[in-house]
């Protein structure tokens, strides 16, 4: 592309240009969103060592976090409701509109929210859809809940730096992370921020406001713990309380998941009763950890390794099934969508579906099941 040529068009030819570039945008879009959830649905980003499709979009596809969230919202989205994509192409819905309407749509009333989204913008979807679904996204005085129950809004801020004051003010909208943004926050929400003083050279590390919806009994326990600290934390440093749970959080699940302990055990000999053991020692389960560096060990066949930290399991490197051993060797770290996927190619995908209809059948007729 020339970008020099545009300036010898005269402007009746670059509007011409424009509107078609657009369009070709839009056909572009909804053929991308089409490819992406097929791509999906064949779960293919597990072979190029990702643990989900956004971390594929991200990592491989070099879309930013906000860029892929909208596109596999959306992608998701029509792939149930397949006139997505005709709209898209036609520039009649736009991906925000998409990805408002998704929670929303069901076979009944697909063709009704999408006639009344056509060519709106973001915020007029917002508020029409803020009346049609008063009774699912609002509460009983009719406020709509602008953040999900169990979502966090994390704004991203480094420290200020004196600037002319005829410098123009950084937008705060710019800086929300388009993953978690939200236009309003409802009511009894916490706003937790880790404060940060005046930079000098070189600038202070980022801080990060935190916003997170809670319910009155958290809110509670949050106070009596400020209560408890006394006069260790300031009252208005709601972030060091923040970062003191979270510390202990930390310990506790890592001495549970990783056997991590500041005083670890002689390991004791296990008995030997000729029946084979597949729970794994805590010794064991520290070493393979540390090894592994508390990540996915998947490789693909390019030599990447899968950056999943979340949801990490151990697995037998040769299936306990077939003999493997519950030995620091034998066994290696895997997130679960990499962990099913190698159970998958050893066992086969249909084995795989059967014995997981089985487990969650099971699950559902215990009287502790969900």
């Amino acid at each position: 592309m020339n970008p020099n040529r545009l300036s010898s068009l005269d402007d009746a030819t670059l509007r011409r240009e424009l509107a078609r570039t657009v369009a070709d945008e839009r056909a572009a879009t909804a053929i991308v969103l089409a490819h992406i959830a097929e791509f999906d649905a064949r779960r293919l980003y597990l072979a190029d060592a990702c643990s989900s499709m956004h971390d594929y979009c991200v990592q491989v596809l070099h879309l930013s976090d906000g860029a892929a969230y909208k596109r596999i919202h959306a992608a998701r989205a029509a792939q149930r409701f397949p006139s997505l994509f005709a709209h898209v192409a036609a520039g009649r819905l736009h991906l925000s509109a998409v990805c408002l309407l998704a929670p929303h749509l069901t076979e009944a009333n697909v063709d009704t929210l999408v006639a009344g989204a056509i060519h709106r913008t973001k915020a007029e979807i917002e508020a029409w859809l803020a009346r049609q679904c008063a009774p699912a996204t609002g509460s009983e005085s009719g406020a709509a809940t602008a953040v999900p129950r169990g979502r966090v809004r994390v704004i991203a801020a480094r420290a200020a730096t004196p600037t002319p004051e005829s410098a123009p003010a950084e937008s705060s909208a710019a800086a929300v992370d388009p993953l978690f943004a939200a236009s309003s926050l409802p009511p009894g929400t916490v706003n937790v921020q880790i404060p940060s003083t005046p930079s000098v050279a070189p600038p202070a590390p980022a801080a990060y406001l935190v916003q997170i919806p809670i319910d009155e009994d958290t809110h509670a326990l949050l106070r009596e713990v400020q209560g408890l600290l006394g006069h260790s934390i300031r009252p208005d440093d709601v972030g060091a309380v923040f970062r003191r749970a979270l510390d202990g959080l930390r310990i506790e699940l890592l001495k549970r998941k990783a056997g991590a302990t500041p005083r670890p055990r002689k390991a004791a000999p296990r008995a030997t009763d000729g029946k084979r053991n597949r729970t794994i020692p805590a010794h064991v389960r520290r070493v393979v950890w540390t090894r592994d560096a508390g990540r996915c060990t998947f490789t693909s066949n390019s030599g990447r390794r899968c950056s999943a930290t979340r949801a990490l399991e151990y697995d037998h490197v040769v299936p306990f099934a077939r003999g493997g051993a519950t030995t620091i060797p034998g066994l290696r770290l895997r997130c679960r969508a990499h962990n099913q996927y190698e159970a998958e190619r050893t066992f086969g995908p249909e084995l795989m579906r059967r014995k997981r209809g089985q487990v969650r059948a099971s699950a559902v007729r215990s009287p502790g099941g969900p």
